[in-house]
Parts: structure tokens; C-alpha cells; sequence
């Protein structure tokens, strides 16, 4: 997913000549080609990513439209007052690509996981906040980037993830994609996912479905503007809700979900919301270490976590 996001950005730049690309001490050869093509719209900066962020600000005000690049924690935590203050208030342009969103860095432990990333990038005013399922959706967000004129957070996998979207359900940012559509219309459980989860959502929902269980899942690859209408119209026929996300429950997807189901039913008269389930990372730092799946096995994140946690909402009988 990371290599395909940032060969997307070489070939943006060879469309449109507002693109520039700002990296922060990143791989020697990184994206050598768009260097050398490209050497007055390519910049590798040392580790000061509150200076970056007000590079690419400045930038962005004189026309261009910069592509910043680093790892998710730094890009978020590090300059977060200069995405704030430089980037949102003046609502500009820019986009802000975080490597290794969720448990990906999990051998480098909790410095480096970015379990809150979704929470504090959603919280600021005109920002987007975007975590594709795989490298496939990753070349259609980064198509559909160059016409938003929004500061855009993108979320980053680790790469190598199954490709579970299909180019057939189109794209746009803002709007979710019923992956997997429930077989009836009414009484299914539903499936709400982002990111990677998206993946073990359709592996957890195939199981379910050999049991009787009838399935649907939502996916949103952009948390924020959250696709409200179509949360809406597919949580109030549903059975039980269950979402997922690689992001502590604090702020995350489950909460945006959580949020327009609560102020639409306040708002319409609503009396019956169906049961949810968020299912996430804990308040709390990691104190495993390893790799990505080690620790979402720990967090129940894996399709036999989904899975159990499905049973649970729908009060069937665990057989263990």
C-alpha cells in the first residue's frame, strides 16, 4: 500500500504541476525516479516534522499542492499544532501521508504505534480523515485526492495486505461502499470497517454465513465527512451492529458511528437503535511486542475475534 500511495504521487505530478512531494528523512532512493524527473517538486527534509508541516503550508498557499510523507506517529503527534493551525485553519491543500497506521510498527512498541491517529486528526476542523482497505483502493483515493480542495489525513497499511475491493464499486471521498450486501433486507448483522479490518470483516462475515448467520459489510474509507446517510440506512434494518477498527475505541470509527446513530435518532424521533459493538484497541499503551497480527490476536482483532464478539451481539450460545 505505502509504495503504491507514493508511486501515485510521481504519476500525479506528471498530471498536474501543483503536486510536490515532501518526505522526512525517509529511505535513501526513495522515489528516485520522481527526483530525478521532477528535482524542483521533490524534497527530503531532515527529522523536523513541525517545519515540514509549515513548509508544505507555505507551499500550498503559493499554489501547489504538497504530498507530505512520514511515518504515522510523527506526522500526527510530532506537529500536531502545525497541522492544526497551519494546514486546517487555512484549510489547505495538503496531504498528510502517515506509514504504518494501527499495529504496524508493533516491533518498535507504543512509540511508534499509531492507535490514535483516526481520534485527533478527526477532531480537527476541515480536516479528511481516509484509511483504505488495500493497495488497489490506495491508487483510486490517491486519483480522486488531486480534485479535494481539503486537508486530507491518509492512513497507511503495511503493505502486502489481500486486496478485497473491487474497482466496480467505484470510488469517492465521503461516500461508503457496501462491500458485501446483506442477503435480506432486514434482521442481518452489520459489519462496519475501515481500513485493513475491512478484509477480516469479509473473512469473519464468510464464516458467520456458513452458519446461517446473514451478513453485510460496510465498508467507510473515509472516517471523516463519515457517510452519515448511508450509516443511517443500513443500521436501521439491521439485527446488531458490529464495528471494527485498528484504533483504540476512543474517538475512532465505532465513535463517528456511535455519534450520527445517537444525534439521528435524537433528532428524527428514532426509539430503537439496533445493539452495537464496538470492537477495537484498549485505552491503554501496548506492552506486547512482535508483529501486526501478534498483537491483534492480543486485541481480538483477527476474524476469530470478530467472529466471537458477532456471537456474543446476537446472543447465541459460545461453545468455546
Amino acid at each position: 500500500m505505502r509504495k503504491t500511495c507514493l508511486n501515485m504521487v510521481h504519476e500525479l505530478a506528471g498530471r498536474d504541476e501543483r503536486v510536490v512531494f515532501i518526505g522526512s528523512d525517509l529511505s535513501p532512493g526513495l522515489l528516485a525516479d520522481m527526483k530525478a524527473e521532477y528535482p524542483d517538486r521533490y524534497y527530503m527534509e531532515g527529522i523536523t516534522e513541525a517545519n515540514v508541516v509549515g513548509m508544505a503550508a507555505g507551499m500550498a498557499m503559493d499554489g501547489y499542492m504538497p504530498y507530505v510523507n512520514t511515518i504515522a506517529t510523527f506526522i500526527t503527534r510530532r506537529c500536531y499544532e502545525q497541522v492544526a493551525l497551519d494546514l486546517c485553519l487555512h484549510n489547505l491543500p495538503v496531504r498528510l501521508i502517515g506509514n504504518g497506521g494501527g499495529l504496524v510498527y508493533a516491533p518498535l512498541g507504543p512509540t511508534h504505534l499509531a492507535i490514535e491517529d483516526l481520534a485527533i486528526m478527526r477532531a480537527l476542523p476541515n480536516m479528511t480523515v481516509t484509511a483504505v482497505s488495500d493497495a488497489d483502493e490506495m491508487v483510486r483515493l490517491m486519483e480522486a485526492s488531486l480534485d479535494w480542495p481539503y486537508p486530507i489525513y491518509i492512513r497507511l497499511g503495511k503493505g502486502g495486505d489481500p486486496v478485497v475491493s473491487r474497482g466496480e464499486n467505484g470510488f469517492q471521498i465521503g461516500k461508503g461502499i457496501r462491500l458485501k450486501p446483506a442477503a435480506r433486507e432486514r434482521g442481518y448483522l452489520l459489519f462496519i470497517s475501515c481500513g485493513v479490518m475491512t478484509g477480516r470483516c469479509l473473512k469473519a462475515a464468510e464464516i458467520l454465513e456458513r452458519e446461517g448467520v446473514d451478513c453485510e459489510v460496510l465498508h467507510l474509507h473515509t472516517l471523516k465527512p463519515l457517510d452519515d446517510a448511508l450509516v443511517r440506512e443500513r443500521v436501521a434494518n439491521a439485527e446488531a451492529v458490529v464495528t471494527v477498527e485498528e484504533h483504540v475505541l476512543n474517538g475512532g470509527l465505532g465513535s463517528a458511528v456511535v455519534d450520527t446513530l445517537i444525534d439521528s435518532g435524537i433528532n428524527s424521533g428514532m426509539v430503537r437503535l439496533p445493539r452495537v459493538k464496538r470492537l477495537g484497541i484498549p485505552d491503554r499503551f501496548a506492552v506486547n511486542y512482535g508483529v501486526q497480527d501478534d498483537l491483534l490476536d492480543i486485541y481480538n482483532l483477527q476474524p476469530e475475534g470478530i467472529i466471537q464478539a458477532s456471537r456474543e451481539i446476537l446472543g447465541e450460545r459460545i461453545d468455546g
